[in-house]
């Protein structure tokens, strides 16, 4: 309990700045998160298409604006103009609502996201968050997964069958990887004490998270791009056998309000990846008093590391294939949450058991046993397969997929074609001759 206490006073300092925040003062705050959101993602699509281009040897947007930077933007503006069709047999009031479901939770979940230390504007003292809930990670949890209602809702009332199915893919992918993701974060509630979002960041002083949780840091990666539906884990919008899954039917202002909802989801769990992993607005090897990590300068560390996250989402998109569905829901379910069960347990050890004996200190146990974790996890992965028994084996050529054999005799001419050639001969035999006039042809009058 004693790390716990030591940040009491500042978690009250930090209540109370907010509690004392003027109306004027809020507004801006609610602005300003507001407008996070879409002009990042107005930024984040562009960056990525270029960035993505530069992977693929090509040039990306290069005709609008300086290089092609105000593509996005023109496509922003574009979007709102153009025409809306609807599909007669959509359910119109659900289809009109499930965009904004989408995208309106995802635009209020950076409220409880500390950006930075206490700071001064214009003169009033406050702090760089809106609000400081003693349950802000489950805030933000929730914000983040309430959206899926908007994909299944689009899929269903769409009234076709290819955004129905992408729906239906959306909300078993979200629950898998909405469950992986929550068991990650319970490894950092465990050693913060705390489920406050700034007290997470301020238990971090004595060392990051990403590290000392390594597990828990590992299966969170991995959970954020599952849960926001991007490569290689696209599958509810897999356009190879989907077309475009749940957004199939929608276009317009509506197809761009599941764009926002998409790179605002993005931000969202990359900043909530910074804040409990990556100490948050702190700059490293620093104390809070330093310089570093005074006024407005921290702001500054936290979307540097928000920006290395977010570069990570493109890089996998331009790196990865995409996985087949049954290998994404195995790694959901067989990987990451038995995983991470065992790693909470080890946690719960080593703080209930463990460092009353005495000897190596905390992070070192948490260290050594994250390393042990990932070994087991990797040598696992790198077992043989189970062989298939010799009374089940299925004479194929392909892996498990029935497959012509390899010595196929393709004949020269369909059923079909044979069938018609001898309804033809049948034809011509019944044919009566032709009967010449007597009179070749060229003959002249004797």
């Amino acid at each position: 309990m004693t790390p716990l206490l030591s940040q009491m006073p500042d978690a009250a300092e930090r209540a109370a700045l907010l509690a004392d925040d003027p109306l004027w003062l809020v507004l801006i705050k609610t602005v300003v998160i507001l407008l996070i959101g879409p002009i990042l993602t107005i930024f984040l699509i562009v960056w990525e298409r270029k960035a993505v281009g530069r992977m693929q040897n090509r040039p990306g947007p290069n005709r609008v604006g300086p290089g092609g930077y105000l593509q996005s933007l023109a496509d922003a503006i574009k979007l709102p103009f153009k025409e809306q069709i609807i599909p007669d047999t959509a359910d119109r009031k659900v289809y009109f609502l499930a965009p904004v479901i989408s995208a309106v939770p995802a635009l209020i979940a950076l409220a409880a996201i500390p950006f930075g230390p206490v700071v001064s504007i214009f003169g009033e003292k406050t702090v760089l968050q809106l609000v400081d809930l003693p349950v802000g990670v489950l805030v933000i949890l929730a914000c983040s997964s309430i959206g899926v209602y908007g994909l299944v809702l689009a899929g269903w009332s769409s009234g076709s069958p290819y955004p129905l199915l992408g729906g239906l893919r959306s909300a078993a992918q979200v629950i898998s990887y909405e469950i992986a993701m929550g068991l990650s974060i319970v490894g950092v509630i465990l050693y913060a004490g705390s489920m406050s979002t700034s007290q997470i960041v301020e238990s971090q002083q004595g060392g990051w998270y990403f590290y000392l949780l390594l597990p828990s840091f590992v299966i969170y990666l991995i959970s954020m791009v599952g849960e926001t539906n991007r490569a290689p884990f696209d599958l509810p919008e897999a356009e190879s056998e989907l077309v475009g899954g749940f957004h199939t039917e929608y276009s317009s202002m509506k197809f761009a309000m599941f764009f926002l909802a998409e790179y605002v989801n993005m931000v969202i769990v990359s900043a909530f990846a910074t804040t409990l992993f990556l100490g948050g607005w702190k700059f490293p090897f620093v104390g809070a008093d330093h310089a570093l990590n005074q006024g407005w300068l921290p702001l500054l560390w936290f979307t540097a590391k928000l920006f290395i996250l977010l570069f990570g989402f493109i890089w996998l998109r331009g790196t990865l294939p995409r996985l087949r569905y049954d290998q994404f829901m195995r790694l959901g379910w067989k990987v990451l949450v038995p995983v991470n069960l065992v790693w909470i347990v080890v946690i719960v050890t080593v703080r209930a058991l463990l460092r009353q004996e005495g000897g190596l200190s905390v992070p070192q146990i948490l260290i050594g046993g994250g390393a042990v974790l990932v070994f087991l996890v990797i040598l696992s992965l790198l077992l043989p397969d189970k062989k298939v028994p010799e009374d089940d084996y299925i004479p194929v050529t392909g892996g498990g997929f029935p497959v012509p054999p390899l010595d196929l005799q393709v004949p020269d001419k369909t059923p079909r074609q044979k069938a018609l050639e001898k309804a033809e001969a049948r034809a011509a035999k019944r044919k009566p001759a032709a009967v010449s006039s007597g009179r070749e042809a060229g003959d002249g009058d004797v």
